[in-house]
């Protein structure tokens, strides 16, 4: 019976993470019921529908959910009492709701998240019941729902932004340290094309993580302006060493590509594979060591003493590929020079001294991504120039010398 207790107990442990974000979003589903239904008769479900919807991972980006609903919400509803004081309500009015809905959510740059949420919205306002007041009164209980997701969201997950930052740089750190293990296990002895596709594949994989990091970081970064300068200071580092893993994983891929290129045109002679095979055990026992140090002391820029076997190993590597260029077809040669210049690129980015990862600047995501994408002036002053273009060239002319 202990065991059994045990065992029910360790499942819940393990998906404490998802718990506790079950918990707090169906809290806040719940509160803005609640507020939502005090404002106006029935008010809560709109409420309930935005607290869900806003709810995310992190702060930063339900604060931008939360904007893109509120924003999403006026427009919708505008939308809605247009179409429907002109066609009354109808299948016409439901179609031309969500094409203007849609048109002016990209009018305005609202992005993808805020798109989905105009349409969404223009049908709740179009719903029974209709009019001004209730338009008025499901654009309040709007706001409600997202301020309340908002606040709540701070506590939706067990880490701050910053330890899940740490944590997540730990582990990307470390899978492209057990795959260039794997990599450089395969090297020593003879590996097939099999076997680099799916090292290849793996790599794949783990460069789709990108995007993540890229998130969580810039999500550690905006959260430590809130907070002491020594906390932002610390979100500084964290993103530093961001931009360092995204380097880290893309060389591993290219590596896994170069390793699959070797092998599909006859591969190199075994002095050869084995050179590089030594060449990536080093690299990866030094991603390991940097991981386990960063786990333990984050914000420290130390040198890692590894990386120097690692640049040893690149030129002792280089060495022993041009001194056998007689015997090594021209295209095979170029190949183990894209693994050594990745493994030196891995080097540098574990020591953090290459001017393309501090004096490079990172885009934070795609602007589709983003809610108001473009900011409310630019897109102003786009409108008032495309306006001005409109006028007569000739009263242009008298105005500007004017």
């Amino acid at each position: 019976m202990r065991i059994r207790f045990d065992r029910l107990l360790q499942q819940f442990v393990v998906r404490w993470y998802w718990i506790q974000q079950v918990l707090v979003t169906g809290f806040a589903a719940a509160v803005a019921w609640q507020l939502g239904d005090t404002v106006s008769k029935n008010g809560g479900v709109v409420a309930a529908i935005v607290a869900v919807l806003t709810v995310r991972s992190s702060l930063y980006k339900s604060t931008r959910d939360g904007l893109g609903q509120v924003v999403g919400s006026s427009v919708g509803a505008g939308a809605a009492l247009l179409a429907l004081h002109f066609f009354g309500l109808g299948i016409v009015t439901v179609g031309i709701t969500v094409l203007l809905s849609l048109v002016a959510a990209r009018v305005l740059h609202l992005g993808e998240v805020a798109a989905i949420n105009v349409p969404v919205t223009a049908l709740i306002v179009i719903g029974p019941g209709l009019s001004e007041t209730n338009a008025a009164n499901r654009l309040v209980e709007t706001l409600i729902g997202a301020g309340i997701a908002i606040v709540l969201s701070t506590i939706a997950h067990p880490k701050t932004p910053a330890k899940r930052t740490i944590d997540r740089i730990s582990s990307l750190t470390d899978r492209c340290a057990a795959l260039l293990a794997i990599m450089g296990e395969g090297l020593v002895g003879s590996y097939s094309l099999e076997e680099a596709g799916r090292w290849l594949a793996r790599a794949r994989l783990l460069a789709e993580e990108i995007p993540s990091v890229r998130n969580q970081v810039i999500e550690a970064r905006v959260f430590a302006k809130w907070l002491p300068a020594s906390r932002s200071a610390n979100a500084e580092k964290l993103y530093v060493r961001g931009i360092a893993v995204e380097h880290m994983i893309v060389q591993t891929r290219a590596t896994s590509r170069i390793l699959y290129d070797l092998r599909l045109h006859g591969g190199v002679k075994s002095e050869i594979s084995q050179s590089i095979g030594a060449l990536l055990a080093t690299a990866s026992y030094a991603l390991t060591v940097s991981a386990e140090d960063f786990r333990f002391d984050p914000y420290s820029i130390v040198k890692d003493p590894l990386t120097a076997e690692i640049r040893s190993g690149a030129e002792a590597l280089t060495a022993d590929a041009l001194a056998d260029h007689e015997e090594i077809a021209t295209g095979q040669i170029a190949r183990v020079m894209g693994v050594v210049s990745s493994t030196i690129v891995i080097a540098d980015s574990l020591d953090q001294i290459s001017p393309a990862i501090r004096n490079v600047p990172t885009p934070e995501g795609p602007s589709s991504k983003q809610v108001l994408a473009i900011s409310p002036i630019e897109q102003a002053r786009s409108w008032q120039n495309r306006l001005y273009r409109l006028i007569p060239k000739r009263i242009r002319s008298y105005l500007e010398r004017g």
